[in-house]
């Protein structure tokens, strides 16, 4: 079930501290992409159709990276830091007169699955004024709990400094997620928010309380711990990492592909994997790749922005850069990178070879040691090589230039002007050889170190 008319708040005004950065904390990369990106995404995946994110004062870095990643949305400022009912209060403009479900969300909480957000829907659906996302906690230090009456309905939330020794004994706790079935509702519960507790801030938790109060429907939908893990620090930041990998290796897998060691293997949140891919150990994949069926990529490569073609291999200890496209069949050897290049069907770059701003045409060879010299120190020049060209080993290619289909290139030429199709171009040195001057070099250097050396007494 999708939700047009449901929006998502997001707040993004924390200035994360902890994580000891000039970056905003929600602009830390996870999977190769911001956490308040993930939370974007996910709100979206699960149908919302509306997202509004909240920053803070002089934070227009992270309200530019959420335009970004949905131009569509609105942003707002918290002026002041005054805890999460004030920060949802800043963005009334988005909600004041919405008619649907409105969401609140967290920048930080970058795990989250759109599975639980429609359980909430589906919660909101059915009747539920206020929907808490909530978790059991194996040690729920440091969390807000959920209260529950004797019939076992949710009666309110409890931060960690205002709870009694009872309640802090409880091991439900609170996510912070919160919806609300209508902004009426929501503005409603705002207004009667105080701030009437240990650190003198609006928490919009107090929202749960004050629904009971007036008689309506307080709901909780359970997650998993994991996915609603909050990250301040750079452990914690570490910690998701790692369980977004375990995600992004699972669904791979699952998917029909082949990881010879998962653990060693990283995805990133966007990377594209077909079925019967078999992957290394070591393999780091970063943002914008699309990898068809049947490919294998051997171990230690290094990979972003690329298009591996239907049974293309790739590796050991190759990197493909921004804008490598390889054709099916292709084959990328040890040591070899490509850069902003097509590499056409069944054409092999088996060696130690950078190639960069350059086609390969069809079955074309390139030999070991081969570079195509893009740069000039001002501009990016294109090297074409045509179908069926060899080029031969140790060979510079001075772009801007064109090497006609089955043109042949004699091994540590450098080449600086178009070679016709078909056509021999070498350009290297002549040989020279002298008839046993090795052997007159290595008497005269003995005869000198026979002499005795002269010692000068005044120094």
């Amino acid at each position: 079930m999708t939700h047009p008319s449901a929006l998502a708040i997001v707040l993004a005004a924390g200035k994360g501290t902890r994580m000891k950065s000039a970056l905003p904390k929600v602009l830390h990369r996870l999977a190769g992409l911001p956490m308040l990106g993930h939370v974007l995404r996910t709100a979206a995946t699960a149908g919302i159709g509306r997202s509004s994110v909240v920053i803070g004062p002089g934070m227009e870095e992270v309200g530019q990276a959420a335009l970004a990643i949905d131009p569509g949305l609105a942003v707002f400022v918290q002026p002041e830091q005054l805890a999460t009912a004030d920060a949802v209060k800043a963005a009334a403009p988005a909600y004041e007169g919405f008619a649907g479900h409105v969401l609140v969300l967290y920048g930080d909480t970058p795990l989250l699955r759109s599975e639980t957000l429609k359980a909430v829907l589906g919660e909101l659906d059915a009747g539920a004024d206020v929907v808490v996302i909530g978790f059991e906690a194996a040690d729920p230090t440091g969390y807000g709990r959920l209260l529950f009456d004797e019939k076992g309905r949710l009666a309110g939330i409890r931060e960690e400094k205002d709870a009694s020794t009872a309640e802090r004994a409880l091991t439900i706790c609170n996510s912070g997620i919160m919806a609300f079935r209508t902004s009426e509702t929501l503005v409603s519960l705002l207004g009667r928010i105080g701030n009437d507790n240990a650190k003198g801030e609006f928490y919009l938790t107090d929202a749960v309380a004050l629904a009971r109060e007036s008689g309506l429907q307080a709901r909780v939908v359970l997650s998993n711990p994991e996915e609603v893990l909050g990250v301040n620090a750079r452990a914690e930041l570490a910690t998701a990492e790692a369980l977004m990998q375990r995600r992004l290796r699972a669904a791979v897998m699952a998917g029909g592909a082949t990881l010879i060691a998962p653990e060693t293997v990283f995805f990133s949140y966007d990377t594209q994997v077909g079925q019967d891919v078999v992957i290394e150990p070591n393999v780091v994949i970063g943002p914008g790749v699309a990898i068809d069926d049947g490919v294998t990529i051997k171990g230690f490569c290094h990979i972003e922005n690329a298009t591996i073609g239907a049974h293309a291999t790739v590796g050991p200890f190759a990197r493909l850069r921004p804008g490598a496209v390889l054709a099916k069949e292709a084959h990328v050897g040890n040591f070899v990178e490509i850069k902003n290049s097509q590499v056409a069907e069944g054409a092999k770059v088996n060696h130690l070879t950078y190639i960069g701003d350059a086609s390969i045409g069809a079955k074309a060879n390139i030999g070991a040691g081969t570079i195509t010299c893009n740069y000039d120190a001002f501009a990016k020049h294109k090297t074409e090589i045509g179908a069926g060209a060899f080029i031969g080993s140790n060979s510079s290619l001075v772009a801007p230039v064109k090497i006609g289909d089955g043109a042949y290139v004699g091994s540590g030429s450098v080449i600086t002007k178009d070679v016709p199709a078909d056509a021999l171009a070498v350009a290297r040195g002549s040989q020279e050889e002298r008839a046993g001057w090795a052997a007159k070099v290595r008497e005269r250097r003995n005869r000198d170190k026979s002499k005795p050396r002269h010692i000068d007494a005044t120094q």
